[in-house]
């Protein structure tokens, strides 16, 4: 009796711990590294086991299942067993992947030398009612595009109510005829299977890309050029704005603020690891009482969302940053502005916040010289070319203090 119960408070605690293993064996496989599938192998990885529907139909895929997973070989059996115990071919079905996160955290305890001998007992295994989850999401989909995702409000022909970008994180909460039913931030819709990771690779990937941000919480919050307040103040940020943290000091954050090294206050922010969501089509929105001009101007360049972003860069599709953005999208208009954000600042009529309209550039300045400039969409919000992190994307106005706001259209 002691020896069984010393086996279920193993069992117990390899549930409890199997995400961080298997996460930690997906971020640095290291000795077990011979195990892994073959990189000839992995087109066939990643029809298998994180395709559209993530399934397990044979034996065959079984094995590549268990070589993506570095279970070796030998651990197909264990898949296949998986899978027969819960009456389900998804790997990321709940049932399926909490037995086989067991299974896995069986076999890590073994290869750690665990002195108990681990007995399985799937047949006896009560499933947690609990899903488990990684970085957040039960059933993990990544979006693999040039540009971005569309979320549609149905399969197929459905209107369009939202966009994911490159690596952008959803929730799957189903897959049928190629199509996955998803939320990702506040949309929930539909996307193609075609440009979804899921299953193991997605979980790498997600792994790759997760980054931590800092979340203001407090109106205000003054940005520094240094980690020091003797420094001067680059400008203020506002509550609830997010900002992506490079590098954790003493009671200070190095950021990411439009591709230049900022610093903030520990004290003032909440840091959490994230995957970037979904946009809104409601956050796309451009307002009502403009021009046609101002209409067409603001549509045009909100194509471009997810888009790369390059210093010194030109191109809207292949990398651009946030002076070539503005200077492109007008030059569309007929408006030839200079590559460089304050040169663009010294053209047109100045507007203020009362009055500004879509279409309208909005600067930001560092140490009092205008460095950065996006271009004003209405409700609030400017799209801008931000940082080589964040690409092309929309925030709102106040993200940061404008500088300057100027009108070149009619």
């Amino acid at each position: 009796m002691a020896r069984r119960g010393i086996g279920k408070y193993i069992l117990v605690t390899a549930a409890a711990c199997a995400v961080c293993l298997f996460v930690v064996w997906i971020k640095n496989p290291g000795e077990n590294a011979a195990a892994s599938a073959p990189a000839e192998n992995m087109a066939e990885m990643d029809a298998a086991v994180a395709g559209p529907e993530g399934s397990i139909e044979s034996e065959a895929d079984a094995v590549i299942a268990a070589e993506a997973l570095g279970l070796g070989s030998a651990g197909a059996a264990d898949i296949v067993e998986v899978v027969e115990l819960t009456g389900s071919r998804g790997l990321y079905d709940k049932n399926s992947a909490q037995a086989l996160e067991l299974v896995l955290a069986d076999k890590v305890l073994v290869q750690l030398g665990a002195e108990y001998e681990i007995e399985k007992g799937l047949e006896e295994l009560e499933i947690p009612q609990e899903p488990i989850t990684y970085f957040g999401y039960n059933n993990l989909g990544i979006a693999e595009v040039d540009n971005h995702l569309n979320i549609r409000e149905k399969p197929v022909d459905g209107k369009l109510v939202g966009k994911m970008s490159n690596h952008a994180a959803c929730e799957i909460l189903g897959i049928e005829d190629g199509w996955a039913h998803i939320r990702s931030g506040k949309v929930e819709g539909y996307v193609s299977t075609d440009y979804l990771l899921t299953g193991p690779v997605a979980l790498m990937v997600a792994q790759k890309v997760i980054e931590p941000v800092a979340t203001v919480n407090t109106d205000g919050l003054k940005v520094r050029e240094q980690p020091n307040t003797n420094c001067s103040v680059m400008t203020f940020v506002s509550k609830g704005e997010e900002l992506t943290v490079t590098e954790v000091l003493d009671g200070w954050l190095k950021v990411d603020l439009d591709g230049e090294d900022a610093y903030v206050s520990a004290e003032y922010v909440k840091v959490e690891d994230k995957l970037a969501t979904a946009v809104t089509i409601a956050d796309l929105l451009y307002g009502s009482g403009v021009s046609n001009t101002r209409v067409d101007l603001v549509q045009y360049a909100k194509q471009f969302v997810g888009n790369r972003y390059v210093w010194g860069g030109t191109s809207l599709t292949k990398g651009i940053d946030c002076s070539g953005f503005t200077m492109q999208i007008y030059k569309r208009y007929g408006i030839s502005l200079p590559h460089h954000a304050a040169s663009q600042a010294n053209y047109g009529t100045r507007v203020t916040a009362a009055t500004i309209r879509p279409g309208d550039l909005v600067f930001y300045s560092k140490g009092g010289r205008i460095n950065h400039v996006g271009i004003y969409i209405g409700n609030g919000q400017v799209l801008h070319a931000s940082s080589p992190r964040t690409g092309i994307r929309i925030s709102n106005m106040n993200y940061r203090t404008p500088a300057r706001m100027i009108s070149l259209l009619p």
